[in-house]
C-alpha cells in the first residue's frame, strides 16, 4: 500500500470513496463535491489537502482529507483530520491507520501541536483504531 497526495486522475476512484463515506455518516454531499474536488486538487496554504490509500493494484483503498488552523490556545497550528475512510472491503487491513500516520506527518512538517479529529459515537470498528493512535478527550460537540 502507498499513501500519496490526491492527482487529478483519482478522480472516479475518490468520488466512489467520498460516497461511501456519505452513506456511512448519513449526509449528502453532492451539492459541494465539485467544489470540494476543486479545493482538494489545489488548496490554500492551510488546505484543504487530500491524501488516497492505493493498494498494489493501483485501486484506491481509502481517503484522509485535513486542514490546517491557527488557535487561540497556542501559537503553533492545529492540525484537523477532517474526513477520513476507508472502503469496506479493505478495512482491518491498516489502511486507516496508514493515512491517520500520513497525516500526522504532514502535521508534524507543518509544525503542528496537535492532531484533531470527530467521529460519530456508533463508529466503533474505527473507533478501536483512534484508540490506539490517539486519546479520547472528554469534548462534546455543539453546532449551529
Amino acid at each position: 500500500m502507498l499513501v500519496r497526495k490526491l492527482v487529478a486522475a483519482d478522480r472516479e476512484a475518490w468520488d466512489v470513496l467520498w460516497r461511501g463515506y456519505q452513506e456511512f455518516y448519513q449526509v449528502d454531499l453532492s451539492a459541494i463535491t465539485l467544489s470540494t474536488w476543486e479545493r482538494l486538487l489545489d488548496p490554500t496554504p492551510d488546505g484543504p489537502f487530500g491524501l488516497v490509500a492505493q493498494g498494489t493494484d493501483g485501486g484506491l483503498l481509502g481517503l484522509a482529507h485535513y486542514l490546517f488552523h491557527g488557535t487561540t490556545w497556542s501559537p503553533k497550528p492545529r492540525c484537523y483530520l477532517n474526513d477520513l475512510y476507508t472502503a469496506p472491503e479493505s478495512r482491518g487491513q491498516g489502511v486507516g491507520r496508514a493515512l491517520i500516520e500520513a497525516v500526522y506527518e504532514a502535521a508534524d512538517a507543518h509544525d503542528c501541536e496537535r492532531v484533531y479529529w470527530l467521529t460519530q459515537d456508533f463508529n466503533k470498528e474505527a473507533r478501536v483504531l483512534y484508540d490506539k493512535v490517539a486519546q479520547l478527550t472528554p469534548f462534546i460537540k455543539y453546532q449551529r
